[in-house]
């Protein structure tokens, strides 16, 4: 009888199915953490109106003067209380005495108002008035719009420079176009309201004063 030849079995090993993973194992963790994590709180909102609580919660007094920026200079002469529905709104009554105008501004939406200058701020923009005017060899009508922004800007300094960049040092009309005139007068009022606020003088003072500045003596002496 031939011997039978003994056959060697072969241990089958199981292969392991490899796992695809996109990008490193790393990021992959992180993103299932990102996706896995709980959102908390609605952080930006909240720190939104922590910044813009102290402009809408500002607190002005009666006869307080303070600055809108389309209007000008006004004085606070009433704070009223009014029902809209259900809801209770306290507001701030503002007279514009330059153009004959009363604003009702409620106090919880008073971003736009500011206080008057300081004395510093009135004697900087002395300074400014002082300075040579700066003129763009731009079209009018552009520069009649950047000057019509910084008017309502209601920025103290911006409103200096447009009056000083639109002074011509002399009264007569045929010297300057209507438009620029106009913007001149708006101007130069605006601000000379805020002098006579702060200063507390009368407004022949602040015009002497404004005028020696932009180096209109001539034209102040010619007035009186």
């Amino acid at each position: 009888m031939p011997k039978r030849k003994k056959v060697k079995k072969v241990k089958k090993t199981k292969k392991l199915k490899k796992t695809k993973f996109k990008g490193s194992p790393i990021s992959s963790a992180k993103s299932v953490q990102n996706k896995n994590s709980v959102p908390g709180p609605d952080e930006k909102p909240e720190i939104k109106k922590i910044k813009k609580q102290p402009t809408e919660k500002r607190i002005y007094n009666l006869k307080d003067f303070v600055v809108y920026p389309k209007h000008g200079v006004g004085k606070i002469t009433a704070i009223e209380k009014a029902k809209i529905g259900d809801i209770d709104i306290q507001f701030y009554k503002i007279l514009v005495e330059k153009e004959k105008l009363t604003l009702t501004v409620p106090i919880n939406q008073q971003s736009k108002l500011r206080p008057i200058s300081s004395i510093n701020q009135i004697n900087k923009c002395v300074s400014i008035l002082k300075t040579k005017p700066k003129i763009k060899r731009t079209m009018w009508s552009r520069r009649a719009q950047e000057y019509d922004q910084k008017i309502n800007s209601g920025k103290i300094y911006e409103l200096a420079e447009v009056v000083k960049d639109l002074n011509k040092n002399t009264d007569i009309i045929a010297d300057q176009s209507y438009s620029e005139r106009q913007l001149f007068e708006k101007a130069y009022e605006r601000l000379k309201s805020e002098f006579e606020a702060v200063l507390k003088t009368s407004p022949e003072e602040v015009q002497k004063k404004m005028d020696k500045a932009l180096g209109r003596t001539n034209i102040s002496e010619s007035t009186e």
